[in-house]
């Protein structure tokens, strides 16, 4: 017999980038730019002056910590416990929809429904196949949404608005008295949405779902490890504000974890961190070349919140707010922008992403029904904001 010809290794290589590039698509995009802006303004000193180390570490320490809590399953039990109140669909509902709107604000979009989609499915498959056939797409949909439009509220509940928040120089109380008008706008919204799909439900059997509410077997949480890491979210917070310098925070995080917590430095997404790297050497570099940043300047003066909701469907809004922040001082209609950005597309923020997998994992042959749904439910949802935003503008 013939021996097997084995592949040329450059063919092995090919395939590893192709499959990380398809993994990676925001990370590669980013890298590519800026290498391709370097040819127009060869490295050199300025370079270093790009990078905002602030935002870096800030989120490195809130994405570690985040990871430590959750590896303990922090919010896997506290959703547990609120759903042992629950009596009726309505109640169900509320609660799963709930746990992403005011858990994001804190734990991040991302973290939030990572967490509680996954969840929500234990949850449902213990209540019968009826009940998930009903429920299924459309509360992971309504989660989707709770976690990009809850996380908007506060400085910490998306990379995006920490990137921003420490940009614009505002306080605390200003960016939240900024956001609020649309989050309680969004809750009502999401709060209706509820009512109206749990009409004429019926309650849910105390017990029913029993299995979901007990304690997994084999869970032993650490509370030495959960006690430093909400001290560790503490000093997190205290860095945001600038009362603690980041640097500060950042050390503290990262040699409590060394010592006594390392598997929690293997979950934070490091991709995320290189991908604000690259895209501050693109803007930094785009902003050297007069023609182009005038233009861009030009185009984005007196448009900000318009121009950011549309570079989100097509970029993300954590790339829209980095690129555009290069060419505009007015910072509050960028986080607004963003923010409202997030709701669209299914890219427009990368968080929808995670739900979506979990829909093709979960139910492959409706994701597709559920992809209907999450664009016509996002499109609603944001002409309804841009709508409340214009109204504002137009008292202000």
């Amino acid at each position: 017999m013939r021996a097997k010809r084995r592949s040329p290794l450059w063919v092995g290589i090919m395939k590893q980038l192709v499959q990380f590039v398809k993994q990676e698509a925001v990370l590669s995009a980013a890298a590519v730019l800026a290498v391709v802006s370097a040819f127009a303004v060869p490295p050199d000193g300025k370079y270093l002056g790009y990078i905002d180390l602030r935002t870096l570490a800030i989120l490195f320490s809130l994405m570690t910590v985040m990871a430590g809590l959750r590896r303990q399953g922090v919010f896997d039990r506290m959703g547990r416990a609120l759903l042992a109140l629950t009596g009726s669909a309505l109640q169900l509902v509320l609660v799963l929809v709930g746990l992403c709107f005011f858990g994001s604000m804190f734990i991040t979009n991302d973290v939030a429904l990572l967490t509680f989609v996954p969840f929500t499915f234990v949850v449902l498959d213990s209540l019968g196949a009826e009940t998930r056939e009903k429920l299924a797409l459309p509360v992971v949909c309504m989660q989707t949404v709770a976690a990009n439009l809850g996380s908007m509220l506060t400085p910490i509940g998306n990379p995006q608005n920490l990137y921003l928040y420490g940009r614009s120089g505002m306080g605390m109380g200003a960016f939240l008295a900024l956001m609020l008008p649309y989050t309680l706008a969004a809750l009502a919204l999401l709060a209706g949405w509820a009512v109206w799909l749990c009409r004429g439900g019926s309650p849910i059997r105390k017990g029913a779902g029993g299995p979901f509410l007990a304690p997994r077997e084999g869970e032993h949480p650490d509370r030495r490890i959960i006690g430093m890491d909400a001290a560790l979210f503490i000093v997190c917070l205290l860095a945001v504000v600038r009362v603690l310098p980041y640097g500060a925070a950042f050390a503290a995080v990262l040699a409590a974890h060394l010592l006594a917590d390392r598997a929690a430095l293997a979950r934070v997404d490091y991709s995320l961190l290189l991908t604000f790297v690259a895209f501050f050497i693109f803007i930094g570099n785009l902003g050297r070349v007069p023609a182009f940043s005038d233009w861009l300047r030009q185009v984005i003066a007196g448009r900000e919140v318009l121009v950011a909701v549309l570079a989100s469907q097509v970029t993300s809004n954590v790339p829209a707010a980095l690129l555009l922040s290069g060419f505009t001082q007015d910072v509050r209609a960028l986080i607004i922008g963003t923010n409202l950005g997030g709701l669209g597309t299914l890219i427009a923020s990368m968080a929808s992403l995670i739900s979506y997998r979990q829909i093709a994992r979960e139910e492959p042959a409706r994701k597709g029904e559920y992809f209907k749904l999450f664009t016509l439910a996002n499109l609603a949802f944001l002409a309804v904001l841009l709508g409340l935003w214009s109204i504002l503008t137009y008292l202000v």
